[in-house]
């Protein structure tokens, strides 16, 4: 950050602290129901697009914008009296503008025709098909985000590469969790280890990226960490750099913005059968509507329920979920909605470490099967606890002034038993098959409690007009840690023996066994401008986080640690007629250690990052494609990596300075009604500048990825209601270990998935509402090795198919 901007902003984010140190504005939350749709309107001129949203948004009408067709338009001043079809034509004086009706009963924004000079009437339906960035989205493409700004910004104007998965994505892929959700996006790796019942292993842009759910972060620690349920979204954003300046703690390789189904008005219910490979039963429900005629309460409820195994013998993977929601429409201005999710886990480990002898390194023995278990069934097992409970509320002061807050309180509880076979290098395979085991049996709690305030500001200086946003957040994190590794005796690692006796170790013999409390405050200011067709945005950010670690097995010995840090971005983009949206932006990263060192005299530094971007985003006017392109410069030091110890504990070191620079493309289109096209291609080098492995390449980075996922469904003929997905995914190759070996070496290699799927509505009226599915990842059973890391290596997915049957009414 440079010292001029420091300079500038830090005063401003001081000077507004007495104004946020209240969790909740002291307003009236009850208000008497209006008599008349008309109301008073007192808005200056703005950017268009924000202009009709805000009178859409604040009347519950739906309302469907192309933000090319608006960018750069600024709308009339609205003053006076108006109903909201009033307000809206009085808003497109002058913009050559105005609202067509579709087959279908939505509207959209489309230029006025050559001799047409008033806009004619309209009847502009009720809630459905507004989009904002903290709601579903119909087919695949997204035209708003709040990634990286938390505020509802046209996605084609935001200067940064962001990718969303909607819903529509997620159940034509038959998305199971955050891993499937973004495979088909640029510049993330995921599932490095295979799939992971217990948790969503990834890197973006070389970093492990933070997870957010409706708009706060989700907890963090060693093996607790909650795992998202991907069919109680709405949407999921994947923002790739930093992004500290509004978020806080965050990597330097960007975060994944989740946002939760929200209940709605309009009544839908939904119930889904599966079945699949391995067993695979799941069944996904959910249903929302009014819960009173006038539509003041909405409700909402989701959920899911598995009993699965694996591709791994004697593990499961069992989950039951439920996610209850509710709506109340307090006034025209005012809204509450409480989110709450309760999910319980029943597993194991299914990225085995299995050893390099028998996976990379030929044995005259065979290779080791893709589905052993070299653990035991009867000491193993991974059990955990996630709820959450909280709200967002949010509250229009007047027409420049709405305020946000969300809240959630999250706990995860865990308890796991695993066996692992011994490292290469200090334990390997004999003659015969026979390794030696190690046992990690680990008990873990963490409890959270986040808040994030924020004012927003829609107001014009000059010919500039503003989105300004401060805010105030909070996180109090309470975390326990215990891990305790033990003897467990041998196996074969081509006929594993089960039922040996093994006893787990005393507490007192512990490696790791802490209690630690994190308390971080941050406050933030942006401002998005725009003058005609140029968007500028700045953005600061002071945090103060304070750590304390209590080490139990240390005699109480206590460690504590203080910081502070100042978080900037700037970014200056342009708007063109055409669509295009060349853009530069600037941003930095902060980000303290979750989890603590097993000394207690020894502490992990906040990572710090930066990057400079030079990006360009197309959506030609009318289309429902959004392509997009980016160059990247991206530093961070103090960079935290896992290594295994002799004795297969894990040891993190600090790896000090490295660098990644990279090229990444996106198309995402809904090129007709039948054909919806989703492409990515990611060129990326990452070095180490520091230390004994300079010059190595990142850790699970491959340099080259590339895949392509399309949908065709016919709507007509004979094949009417009948549709085909197919896709193909390249990972390049990647290193595991730190030195870069040929130990710790995985190839490259391409996987290939597909789906056909059926409206039985088309075949008949009655079956209205009912389809069929099924869908095929890694369809020709590839066999690859996903990585290595010179002790242990582990097996990308095998084939996997799963028939759906889903009724919707």
């Amino acid at each position: 950050m440079s010292r001029t901007l420091d300079t500038l902003l830090r005063p401003s984010l001081l000077a507004v602290a007495i104004a946020l140190s209240a969790p909740l504005a002291s307003t009236a939350l009850i208000a008497a129901e209006q008599a008349s749709s008309v109301r008073a309107y007192n808005l200056p001129a703005a950017p268009l697009a924000s202009t009709l949203n805000q009178i859409a948004s604040q009347a519950g009408l739906a309302l469907t914008l192309n933000p090319a067709l608006a960018a750069g338009k600024t709308s009339a001043p609205v003053k006076g009296q108006f109903d909201a079809q009033g307000a809206l034509r009085e808003a497109l004086r002058g913009s050559g503008l105005q609202l067509e009706q579709s087959s279908a009963g939505t509207f959209s924004l489309v230029p006025v025709p050559e001799g047409v000079v008033a806009l004619p009437e309209t009847s502009i339906i009720g809630q459905g098909n507004y989009e904002s960035a903290w709601g579903p989205v119909e087919g695949y493409v997204a035209t708003r985000t709040a990634a990286g700004s938390k505020t509802d910004t046209a996605l084609v104007e935001a200067p940064r590469s962001i990718s969303v998965a909607t819903r529509q994505q997620m159940l034509d892929r038959n998305v199971q969790n955050l891993d499937d959700a973004v495979k088909y996006m640029p510049g993330i790796v995921s599932a490095s280890y295979g799939s992971d019942t217990r948790y969503d292993w990834m890197r973006v842009r070389g970093f492990e990226p933070t997870h957010f759910l409706d708009g706060l972060p989700l907890p963090r620690g060693v093996y607790a960490n909650p795992k998202a349920e991907t069919w109680n979204l709405d949407r999921l954003a994947l923002l790739r750099g930093p992004a500290s300046s509004v978020y806080g703690q965050t990597p330097p390789g960007g975060l994944l913005d989740m946002v939760s189904r929200r209940p709605s008005a309009e009544s839908s219910n939904a119930i889904q059968v599966q079945y699949g490979s391995d067993n695979y039963r799941q069944i996904n429900f959910a249903s929302t509507g009014k819960i009173d005629d006038e539509g003041q309460f909405l409700y909402g409820l989701s959920g899911v329920v598995r009993d699965a195994g694996t591709q791994v013998d004697h593990i499961d993977n069992k989950r039951y979920n439920i996610a209850p929601s509710l709506t109340w429409n307090i006034d025209t201005d005012t809204k509450l909605t409480l989110l709450s999710q309760f999910t319980r886990d029943d597993t194991g480990t299914t990225s085995q470490f299995l050893p390099i002898v028998g996976t990379k390194i030929k044995s005259p023995l065979g290779k080791v099967s893709h589905h052993k278990n070299l653990g035991d069934p009867d000491y193993e097992f991974y059990d955990r606890t996630y709820y959450a409970l909280g709200y967002a509320f949010e509250h229009r002061l007047n027409d420049t002034w709405q305020f946000k807050q969300n809240l959630r309180y999250t706990k995860s509880e865990l308890s796991f038993q695993q066996l692992t076979v011994g490292a290469y290098l200090y334990a390997p395979v004999d003659a015969e098959g026979n390794i030696s085991r190690s046992s990690t049996n680990v008990d873990e709690d963490i409890a959270q409690f986040a808040v994030d305030n924020n004012f927003q500001a829609d107001f014009a200086t000059g010919n500039i007009n503003h989105t300004v946003l401060i805010g105030l957040d909070h996180q109090r994190t309470d975390s326990s840690y215990l891990s305790i590794f033990g003897g467990a005796g041998t196996t074969n690692i081509y006929k594993p023996v089960y039922g040996q006796p093994i006893e787990r170790p005393a507490r007192k013999d512990a490696y790791y066994d802490y209690d630690q409390k994190t308390v971080q405050t941050g406050l933030y200011v942006q401002d998005q401008m725009a003058l005609d067709k140029w968007r500028l945005t700045l953005g600061g950010r002071e945090d103060w986080v304070h750590q304390g670690t209590t080490y139990l097995n240390k005699s109480d010995a206590t460690n504590t640690g203080r910081s502070k840090n100042f978080s900037g971005n700037a970014a200056l983009s342009y708007v063109f007629d055409s669509g295009f949206v060349p853009y530069l932006s600037y941003a930095e990263s902060f980000q303290p250690a979750s989890n603590a060192s097993a000394d207690p005299v020894k502490s992990y530094k906040p990572t710090e990052g930066k990057q400079w971007e030079l990006g360009v985003k197309y959506q030609p006017p009318g289309s429902n494609t959004l392509l997009s392109a980016a160059i990247y410069d991206l530093t961070q030091k103090n960079v935290l990596v896992t290594r295994f110890g002799s004795g297969g504990e894990s040891i993190t070191d600090q790896a000090g300075e490295v660098k990644v620079k990279g090229l990444e493309l996106e198309a995402i289109s809904d090129v007709t009604e039948n054909l919806k096209v989703i492409a990515a291609y990611t060129l990326a080098k990452s070095e180490v500048q520091t230390g004994t492995y300079k010059g190595n390449r990142l850790q699970l980075m491959p340099n080259q990825q590339a895949s392509l996922w399309t949908d065709y469904t016919w709507h007509d003929g004979v094949l009417d209601g009948f549709g085909i997905g197919f896709g193909a995914r390249y990972t390049g190759n990647t290193y595991g270990d730190q030195a870069n070996t040929w130990l710790g070496k995985a190839d490259a290699y391409t996987v290939f998935d597909g789906a056909v799927h059926y409206d039985l509505g088309r075949l008949n009226n009655s079956l209205k509402g009912a389809s069929v599915k099924l869908n095929a990842t890694n369809l020709f059973d590839k066999q690859y090795i996903s990585t290595c890391d010179a002790s242990y290596c582990y097996y990308g997915d095998q084939r996997s198919v799963v028939a759906s049957a889903t009724y919707q009414w």
